[in-house]
């Protein structure tokens, strides 16, 4: 099992071992000890699965209060998935990373409380689960334009399908005072 650290504090890609054999595979997808070890030491407390369409794009989303930290992964399909540092103090802020995450890939993304979050479908379906530090808070979830110029996210697709909210949603620069602290 392999933890990288990518270039935003406390965002680490999950490559988990796969074993393989005429039956199928069988891997873990999550391990307490091992994830603690690799450098995600939260404690997870809702589970959450969807399912999309091709060029759906889900995003960008965050909450605060009760900022989630998110542990995400594609059981079917395909999706570009991006973590967004907008933890206020943060050496990174304002940058964005982002990786195919597949069914045949089986990576992993940890996205640290207080970064954005959001992900884009590639293939004909796909289908999304991810662990959460913190329970659902719908007053609390605020989303920020998936294009907004500030972020420059190099997205995959140039039209994707969107939802009012996520159409509608603010330019990171309207919701500042959502923001939370980088931990220090």
């Amino acid at each position: 099992m392999g933890f990288e650290a990518t270039e935003i504090p406390g965002v680490v890609l999950v490559e988990p071992t796969i074993y393989r054999d005429e039956r199928g595979f069988f891997l873990e997808t999550y391990n307490e000890p091992r994830y603690r070890e690799g450098g995600i030491a939260e404690h997870f407390v809702q589970d959450n699965h969807s399912r999309s369409s091709r060029h759906i794009l889900r995003g960008l989303h965050a909450q605060s209060p009760n900022a989630q930290g998110k542990l995400v992964r594609c059981i079917e399909g395909a999706v570009w998935d991006v973590a967004v540092d907008v933890r206020v103090g943060s050496p990174s802020f304002g940058r964005w990373v982002g990786f195919e995450l597949s069914a045949e890939n089986f990576l992993q993304l940890y996205v640290p409380p207080g970064c954005l979050h959001g992900f884009v479908v590639l293939s004909r379906a796909a289908q999304f689960e991810y662990k959460c530090t913190a329970l659902y808070d719908p007053g609390g979830e605020f989303s920020v334009r998936w294009d907004d110029p500030e972020l420059a996210i190099e997205w995959p697709v140039e039209r994707p399908l969107l939802s009012d909210k996520d159409r509608d949603a603010p330019l990171l620069a309207e919701v500042r005072e959502r923001l939370i602290p980088y931990p220090e």
